[in-house]
């Protein structure tokens, strides 16, 4: 009896193995057959999802370039208008500037003139008006000349 009830025992045992045998087998073809599913949908799929990645990504661009394309808009605008400020206040300050060089330049003349005038040497004026004179006895001796 102890034979019979060993070999019930061996039995049960080689049953017990074999059903948990064929259940990892079975289960093991389940995951190999779910991870070719997943991957034959990903293929399938993937196409789709990258061209939808592609189609976001464009409409991201677009967007960018308007954003940027606005701000340099403002910001030639901001540029133009310190460029028509600083022109105008270039403008003011050269003509502010070009009246003081007037008047300076025509002090120093006069400054000039005096010290000349302290020398001796004749002013522009009176070089002028012996010229003038000049130019009047010149006439008249050509007048005297031609009578006589």
């Amino acid at each position: 009896m102890a034979k019979v009830a060993a070999k019930k025992a061996v039995a049960k045992k080689v049953e017990s193995s074999a059903s948990v045998l064929t259940d990892v087998k079975h289960y093991s073809r389940q995951i190999w057959l779910a991870g070719l599913g997943a991957y034959a949908k990903a293929g399938k799929e993937g196409a789709g999802y990258i061209k939808g990645l592609v189609t976001a990504g464009e409409g991201i661009e677009r967007q960018g370039k308007k954003l940027v394309s606005v701000q340099v808009e403002a910001a030639n605008s901001q540029i133009d208008s310190v460029k028509n400020s600083v022109s105008s206040n270039v403008s003011s300050v050269k003509s502010k500037v070009e009246v003081q060089f007037d008047k300076i330049e025509k002090i120093f003349d006069r400054r000039v003139a005096k010290a000349l005038n302290r020398f001796g040497i004749p002013s522009r004026q009176d070089v002028d008006a012996l010229s003038a004179k000049l130019d009047v006895l010149n006439a008249l001796v050509a007048r005297v000349a031609k009578t006589q």
